[in-house]
């Protein structure tokens, strides 16, 4: 009887641990933003996640004749927006900054960002959002382009 008992906790612990890996992916905030197709802009202005919550973001730049410019998307820590956007319209001047570094400035202010897609391409990024509530913006760091081209991502408890 013993043995049977033992196979039953064995199985009852695996579907439990399904189970809870079926709540955790239920838990996954699933984000997309796309890029306007001939204003600096993106759809959508503001996302809320929770403190700690699995997010899987999505940044499409849409492929047509009236867009023509690359995108990026950064998040970056709060209040800190004029001084990620003005560091990247600084570090045009070095050759590698839209090529290899992909328009993504040098600071300790990043938190995540996709790569720099050219009009018809899209990516997604996966993170844990903060475990500190609070508004974190996010913005294009194509020279010139932040300043219009951001929004706020909202972590609350």
């Amino acid at each position: 009887m013993k043995p049977v008992l033992l196979f039953f906790s064995a199985a009852l612990v695996v579907a439990t641990l399904c189970f809870a890996a079926d709540d955790e992916k239920a838990d996954v905030a699933e984000i997309t933003i796309t890029a306007h197709k001939s204003e600096l802009l993106y759809d959508i202005k503001e996302f809320t996640v929770k403190t700690g919550q699995e997010v899987k973001l999505t940044l499409v730049n849409p492929a047509d004749s009236l867009n023509l410019q690359p995108h990026n998307l950064l998040i970056i820590e709060p209040g800190t927006l004029e001084d990620v956007g003005m560091a990247a319209d600084a570090e045009l001047t070095d050759p590698t900054f839209l090529s290899d570094r992909h328009a993504v400035p040098t600071s300790n202010y990043v938190l995540h960002h996709t790569k720099l897609l050219l009009p018809g391409e899209s990516e997604t990024i996966e993170f844990t959002a903060p475990t500190y509530a609070d508004d974190y913006p996010f913005l294009c760091s194509y020279p010139g382009h932040w300043a219009v081209m951001n929004g706020v991502m909202v972590v609350e408890e």
